[in-house]
């Protein structure tokens, strides 16, 4: 609906827009209205009225384009099929009664009439009246032709309606009122206007001419009139433009004259006969083809019409010699069989005379018309039996004539003449391949006369479609006779044909059945042919060809049967069929009839050299030797009747051998002796020789040899046949009576022919005990041959005819010596491979026929020297000797020029071809290690040949593999990617590395080694391959042979190692003999002297990177190390570990599972190696140079021990197993070094991943053992180790610290200084990590920590003790350390003063603790200790040390409540208001004034212990003590000051005058004079 709406208004736009355009865009609007008109099912009666009024007003308006006019029409035309009614009376409305209507309303209602014959014919009366009234008034030339088409398109339209008034809806008119007034107009325009007319309006009278005629002859009364009318449309055929309308209208005249049964005036249709095929074969104009197809029509209504009248014509036309009349009624014969005409088969008999008529022509249009008439013919069965056979003869004529035509225009070089032949060659042959035997009559025509083209030699193009038409008839008569119906078909008839003898029929089947070895259809119709036609050849062959033909046809089925075999099945088929028929006459005429068919197959054909074998065989099978005898004369004599006489009479003669052997040799001896043949030994340059020639007879005696019975053979070989062929040799190369070597090839190549032939023969004999006496001279005959070819050139067969000879005269007894052979081997080889390259062999040819002999020459060359090896090689029964003559090869395998290299396993490919047998203990590894990796070679050809022969090598020992995925494989090596051919030639490599004998793989691996050293780049990689294949499928088995092979590859490494990928080769060889033997490669390598070489630590690199090796070899190397260790000393075999690992894990070896039994062995090692140096035994001392700048490295086994263990620590940083070490790189230092080992140990402790649980806890347990080890270091080294460990609280939580605990306190008692440091420092940090361990432990862990205070000589020791009780009383209570508390005090002040910060700072701050432990017992003790400790911490307040002057002033801060001083706070604040420190003097001064005031005797002690600190190491306490001394004098009450001892103080203030120091002397001098001063006050003298 909504389609609908859219269009409605589609069409109201367009509407609205036909009364605003011009005239150029009306005509779009009108074509786009006709579009919607036609293709809309209803249209609205309103758009509808409206539309047919703009069309209407347009149409007929002449100032509109002629053609919108048209258009308009048209729209309103199409608008009749919506309304009727209404566009009739729009147009009947404009054709008014004697007015001259507008033209395009006269062709609107003749476009009605035509579109709408229902509707318009009620209305038709009306409208011819209308229209009788017009024509008068019509001058125009438009006007009358158009009142010619409305009289077109009326009559049609009446015409319809006479012939099918039932079809119409209302009743039926009177047709003779419309036919009447239809006469009138037509009367008119022929009267009137017919005779003045123009072409234009002439062609428009044309076309309206045959519809009313039609129409007219309906009418008896008006028949005759219409007829007469005829003669004028026939006189209309004078232009090409209007002829095909007057055919056309004829034709429609010649149909309604059928339709009403009229028949035509007999001068009529002859005038209508010749007027038609004047329009088929117009000359010399071709027919318009519109036109012939016309006439070809009016053709086949006479036909059905007049039959006998049109015969008669095209018989009276076709004896003209007119070329384009005959093809014209061969043509329209043709056509009107195919119409099947059921009235022409009356008249068979004619046609088929008609046609015999011009079977003479010449033409070669004519010819090619008749072969296509008799086609036509024979496919609608349209042969007699008794008038068809010359057709048939005719097409098979042809193709000969046409044959002989082509001859000769070869030569005259006539390409349109040849052309013209090969179309009729080419129809003949096509009419016989379509040609259905089976139809009516025809087997009647064609049996058995058929069978007369069979044999002679013109027709043998024809003979593929000959053999299935004599298949067809013979099959279908074979069916009658099953079904039991009497045959009809296959009648013997009579005539003048001569029908072929049995015998030419079996001699030219059987020749013609040799070409289906070539893949030819007519070779296998003619075995098939065969296979039906036994009774006609002979009655005997029935039983015999049914059981034999179906075997013979075996070989054919899906493929090319080999050229070879099927001739001897051919052969041996016509032996078998000769025995059956065993009739002497029926032989000899057999040979006759080949003989005779000689003439019929060029010399070079398949054909006659099988023509020839079969004569032969023929002979041989006859059993008159008289004949046989006189046949074989004949031949010998006048051999040149065999076409090729060489080939020929060789063949004839040898396969008569097979059963006359006494009589060949007789004949050819008699004919020897009466020395009638060609003699001259420059018989080259002769042509036309008829007679043969010594050569000749060598060829036959080694054919004769070869065909010979074996059993009559070997008695008759040296005297009667070889003799006589080297007697004829020498004869050859004699000059003026003496022998001289004789340069003629053909000579040659015949004697070599000949003395093959000869071996052959004996070899196949099989005689085991048979010496062949002449095989030493016949091999030297052919080594000479072979010598004298030049080495630069290939352009005769001699080398390769002569390899062959040699091949079989090799075979034959007695055996050679290995030496003999080997000669010979090499010889051949010699003057063979080193030949230049294809290419420039070619290059000598002349022609392209000449490259193409040279290259077949070398082809043929290689393989017969492949052969010969092969044959030489596996004839021999030991392996050694099999080995040394491959060992020939091996130079040419490995050539640097490619071409060489080429032929070499070309060669190669061909001796180990997969059809051989290898002796028992033949060893295949060495020669695959040599081929093998040419599979990736530069020329396809040489990485196909060495894939096939590493293949093969296999093969030969009987081991089984894929061949047909190998095959796939190596056929994808022409590919020219090296990548591609390396990964196929890595297939090959693991599908048939398994099988390489075990005890072989070392041969191998050896000369793949040998390759990674010397082949190109491609092959080197191949080597790798191959290498790498073989170890993984063969490496768990080469436990026996390990040492040798590392010791192999050891050997080649040095060289490998300036070739970089050959290099990673040996690499990762040794990486798959480790994965497989992993401890013993790894004890063999460590047996390297240190330190490592460049090779060395590479090889132990590329193990680790190996994913086959690496995971064994870091465990190996582990329980290496754990072994070197067991008795906790370093031997060389565990530094030679440690170097090793140094190299496995610096290329990223994972750590993670093996880390900390690793991290603990190496740690021990490093410990066990302090101090020690490389024994000198175990250094490489090997010449080394060294680069300028570089020292000479001493070895030292701690440095490489620590090396190992920092790489190790790196790895596991990288996986998250431990941290950076606070020490950075100087950690290392310190680890090695005896001094300070203990410091990086615990600088290795912390630099653990303790949250790492699983890892810490196995290095613990792996560790324990260390702190009751035997050796000291390695115990100080655990001691270190725990003592950082012990402030974890997780290790506490999870680790068993307790022993440890336990261990750590015996340490402490221990007599090395060292390890009391270390275990104080433990016990200490147990404070950090088992806070309850301490407070439970307190007593024992107190005692050891106390006891270290008393170890003076090594402060390390006190300074640590010092930390541990810091750590310690940091958790106990006064009570839980009173009674150690007075003893730690006194200790404690003890160090104040030491040379250590360390110490100083620990003490002060150990003091500051110790302020909170006194109790109420200790107090009064403490406060006591206090006034003696105060000097020091008033005066390191400024001690060098930054932090010791903190805890100075922080102790100060704690220890004043002890003394009651609080008033002194005030001034310290000054010292904790984080600004710098105020000056000394000023500090000291306040202090004093305020203790002065608080508390003299404190103020005078601190100067009765200040004198000591005059003495002191740092200058700034020198001067501190004499400012304080200052103060102290300044601020002593005179009770005090008199007390002073002023001599002494002053002797030591005059002292530090001296000072070094300037800061020293100026307070020492101020100090002076305020003393001075003081005492002057108080009026003391000094």
């Amino acid at each position: 609906m909504e389609e609908s709406i859219e269009t409605f208004g589609d069409i109201n736009l367009t509407l609205g827009m036909l009364n605003k355009e011009d005239n150029i865009s009306k005509e779009d609007i009108y074509c786009h209205l006709t579009t919607i008109v036609q293709n809309t099912e209803i249209l609205d009666d309103a758009i509808v009225q409206r539309l047919i009024y703009y069309a209407s007003k347009d149409m007929r308006d002449n100032n509109v384009l002629r053609e919108t006019r048209m258009l308009a029409g048209e729209v309103l035309v199409s608008l009749a099929a919506h309304d009727f009614n209404s566009v009739m009376y729009e147009v009947q409305s404009n054709f008014r009664i004697l007015e001259l209507p507008n033209e395009f309303v006269v062709l609107a209602l003749a476009e009605l009439a035509t579109s709408y014959v229902s509707q318009s014919i009620p209305f038709m009366m009306m409208t011819l009246l209308t229209m009788q009234t017009m024509l008068r008034l019509a001058e125009e030339e438009r006007m009358k032709e158009a009142f010619c088409v409305a009289l077109e398109k009326f009559s049609k339209a009446i015409y319809k309606y006479i012939n099918h008034w039932r079809d119409f809806p209302y009743p039926r008119l009177d047709a003779n009122r419309l036919s009447d007034k239809i006469f009138m107009l037509f009367r008119y325009i022929m009267e009137k206007w017919a005779t003045v007319a123009s072409p234009m309006h002439t062609l428009a009278i044309v076309k309206a001419h045959g519809p009313t005629v039609s129409l007219l002859l309906h009418r008896e009364d008006l028949c005759e009139y219409a007829l007469g009318q005829v003669s004028w449309l026939l006189s209309q055929y004078k232009d090409k433009e209007i002829d095909f309308h007057v055919t056309q209208s004829l034709r429609q005249i010649l149909t309604a004259a059928v339709l009403y049964d009229i028949d035509l005036p007999k001068n009529l249709r002859r005038s209508i006969f010749f007027n038609l095929l004047h329009q088929v074969c117009r000359v010399p104009e071709p027919p318009v083809k519109e036109n012939e197809l016309e006439a070809s029509s009016c053709f086949l209504i006479l036909a059905h019409s007049n039959p006998a009248d049109l015969m008669e014509f095209f018989d009276e036309q076709i004896r003209s010699n007119n070329e384009a009349i005959r093809m014209g009624v061969l043509s329209l014969l043709r056509s009107t069989i195919n119409a099947e005409e059921p009235k022409l088969r009356d008249h068979m008999t004619s046609i088929e005379r008609t046609v015999k008529v011009i079977m003479s022509d010449p033409s070669v249009k004519v010819r090619n018309s008749i072969l296509l008439l008799i086609q036509t013919m024979c496919e609608k069965s349209y042969i007699e039996a008794r008038e068809g056979w010359p057709l048939i003869d005719y097409v098979f004529s042809q193709f000969a004539i046409s044959n002989k035509n082509l001859e000769k225009l070869m030569k005259t070089n006539s390409p349109e003449d040849e052309k013209g032949e090969k179309s009729v060659q080419e129809t003949s042959l096509e009419v016989l391949k379509t040609l259905d035997p089976l139809v009516i009559g025809m087997p009647q025509v064609l049996w058995p006369r058929i069978l007369t083209f069979v044999v002679p030699a013109e027709y043998t193009g024809t003979l593929s479609h000959l053999f299935n038409i004599i298949r067809i008839l013979i099959m279908a008569e074979e069916r009658k006779k099953l079904n039991g119906k009497e045959s009809t078909a296959l009648v013997i008839s009579t005539g003048a044909v001569k029908l072929p003898t049995p015998q030419q029929l079996l001699a030219r089947l059987l020749v013609i059945s040799m070409l289906a070895s070539l893949g030819k259809l007519l070779g296998a119709g003619a075995i098939g042919l065969l296979k039906i036609l036994p009774e006609i050849i002979h009655p005997k062959l029935v039983d015999l060809w049914k059981t034999r033909l179906p075997e013979l046809l075996q070989p054919l089925e899906g493929k090319n049967a080999s050229i070879t075999l099927w001739e001897t099945m051919l052969l041996q088929l016509l032996k078998e069929s000769l025995w059956k028929i065993s009739d002497m006459a029926w032989t000899i005429q057999l040979s006759r009839d080949f003989n005779h068919q000689m003439a019929g197959y060029s010399n070079t054909s398949t054909e006659k050299k099988f023509l020839w074998k079969a004569l032969g065989t023929t002979l041989a099978y006859c059993q008159d030797t008289g004949f046989v005898s006189s046949q074989l004369r004949e031949f010998l004599i006048a051999p040149n009747q065999l076409g090729d006489q060489r080939q020929g009479i060789t063949s004839i003669l040898g396969y008569c051998a097979e059963n006359h052997l006494d009589i060949v040799l007789k004949v050819l001896k008699a004919f020897q002796d009466r020395g009638k043949f060609f003699v001259n030994r420059c018989k080259g340059l002769f042509s036309g020789k008829k007679n043969l020639s010594k050569t000749d007879i060598m060829v036959i005696y080694g054919a004769v040899a070869l065909h010979a019975p074996k059993e009559q053979l070997l008695a008759r070989i040296d005297q009667d046949i070889v003799s006589q062929v080297l007697l004829l040799y020498n004869q050859c190369c004699q000059v003026l009576g003496m022998s001289v070597m004789n340069k003629d090839m053909d000579l040659q190549m015949s004697f070599t022919r000949s003395i093959t032939e000869i071996g052959i023969a004996v070899h196949d004999t099989q005689e085991q005990g048979f010496r062949f006496s002449y095989k030493e001279v016949l091999l030297g005959y052919m080594l000479d041959f072979i010598r004298d070819e030049p080495l630069d050139s290939l352009a005769t067969p001699v080398r390769w005819k002569a390899l062959i000879a040699i091949r079989y005269l090799s075979k034959l007894k007695p055996q050679l010596s290995l030496k003999d052979n080997l000669n010979i081997l090499e010889e051949n080889i010699r003057r063979l491979l080193p030949l230049p390259p294809l290419e420039k062999l070619k290059n000598e040819g002349q022609t392209d026929k000449d490259k193409e002999h040279i290259k077949f020459l070398y082809e043929q060359s290689i393989d017969a020297l492949g052969k010969l090896l092969k044959t030489v090689i596996w004839d021999n029964v030991s392996a050694e000797e099999c080995q040394e003559m491959f060992n020939l090869l091996r130079m040419w395998l490995v050539s640097q020029r490619e071409w060489e290299r080429e032929r070499a396993f070309q060669i190669t490919a061909k001796v180990l071809e997969n059809d051989v047998e290898a002796p028992e203990n033949f060893k295949i590894g060495s020669l695959l290690g040599l081929l093998a990796p040419h599979s990736c070679d530069t020329l396809p050809t040489i990485r196909q040949a060495a894939a096939s022969s590493a293949i093969g090598l296999f093969c030969i020992k009987g081991i089984h593999l894929e061949m047909e995925r190998l095959q796939g494989l190596q056929e994808g090596l022409e590919c020219d990617d090296v990548q591609v051919q390396i990964k196929i030639s890595s297939k090959i490599a693991k599908m048939v590395s398994k099988f390489i004998p075990t005890d072989e793989v070392q041969m191998f691996l050896e000369e793949t080694l040998d390759g990674l050293e010397s082949l190109n780049p491609t092959c080197t990689n191949a080597c790798g391959v191959w290498m790498i294949a073989a170890l993984k499928e063969q490496g768990a088995a080469l436990e026996e042979q390990l040492l040798e092979i590392l010791n192999t590859i050891y050997h080649h490494m040095p060289v490998l190692r300036q070739k970089e990928e050959s290099f990673q080769f040996i690499l990762e060889a040794i990486s798959q003999i480790t994965s497989f033997h992993t401890d013993a490669v790894v004890a063999n390598i460590l047996q390297k002297p240190l330190p490592f070489d460049r090779d060395t630590k590479t090889l132990w690199k590329a193990l680790a990177e190996n994913p086959a090796s690496s995971g064994k070899l870091l465990r190996a190397l582990i329980d290496k190390l754990e072994k070197g260790l067991e008795d906790d000393i370093a031997t060389m075999d565990a530094i030679s570990v440690a170097c090793a690992m140094h190299e496995v894990v610096s290329t990223g070896t994972p750590v993670s599972g093996l880390y900390p039994e690793l991290f603990t062995l190496l740690l021990k090692l490093v410990s066990c190696t302090l101090g020690q140096n490389m024994p000198t035994a175990a250094l490489n001392w090997r010449r080394r140079v060294i680069k300028q700048g570089e020292l000479q490295q001493v070895a030292d086994p701690c440095r490489l021990s620590t090396m190992t263990l920092k790489c190790v620590q790196a790895q596991a940083m990288r996986e998250g197993l431990a941290k950076e070490s606070d020490e950075g790189d100087n950690l290392w230092s310190l680890l090695s070094s005896p001094g300070t080992h203990h410091i990086g140990v615990c600088a290795l402790a912390r630099s653990m991943a303790v949250w790492q649980h699983g890892v810490i806890l196995d290095i613990m347990d792996h560790l324990l053992v260390s702190l009751t080890s035997s050796s000291e270091n390695h115990r100080i080294t655990g001691t270190a180790f725990f003592s950082e460990l012990m402030k974890e609280p997780i290790l506490w939580k999870h680790g068993n610290l307790r022993d440890v605990l336990i261990l750590m306190d015996q340490s402490a008692w221990d007599s090395n200084a060292t390890l009391r440091q270390m275990a104080i420092r433990g016990l200490g940090n147990t404070a950090l990590g088992a806070p309850h361990k301490v407070k439970k432990h307190k007593q024992i862990m107190l005692e050891s920590i106390i006891r270290g205070l008393y170890h003076l000589a090594r402060t390390e020791v006190v300074c640590e003790s010092l930390k541990a009780l810091k750590k310690i009383l940091e958790l106990l209570t006064d009570r839980d350390v009173s009674f150690y508390f007075k003893e730690i005090v006194l200790q404690t002040r003890t160090f104040f003063e030491d040379e250590q910060d360390d110490v100083r700072l620990t003490a002060i701050c150990l003091f500051e603790n110790l302020a909170s432990l006194t109790g109420r017992r200790w107090k009064m003790f403490f406060a006591e200790e206090i006034k003696k400790s105060m000097i020091s911490f008033l005066l390191h307040l400024w001690d060098p040390n930054p932090k010791i002057g903190a805890a100075c002033r922080d102790v100060l801060i704690i220890c004043i409540p002890f003394l009651g001083l609080q008033e002194l706070y005030g001034i310290l604040d000054h010292l904790l208001d984080g600004q710098d420190l105020p000056r000394a003097r000023d500090f000291y001064r306040q202090f004093c004034v305020k203790l002065a005031k608080k508390n003299q005797e404190i103020l005078w002690i601190l100067h009765t212990h200040s004198f000591t600190f005059f003495n002191s190491n740092w200058e700034m306490i020198r001067s501190a003590a004499v400012k304080l001394t200052d103060a102290i004098v300044l601020n002593l009450t005179s009770q005090y000051v008199e007390l002073l001892d002023k001599e002494q103080l002053t002797t030591r203030l005059q002292a530090l005058r001296q000072d070094p120091c300037i800061s020293v002397q100026r307070a020492a001098e101020a100090s002076l004079q305020n003393l001075l001063r003081r005492c002057k006050e108080i009026s003391i003298p000094l």
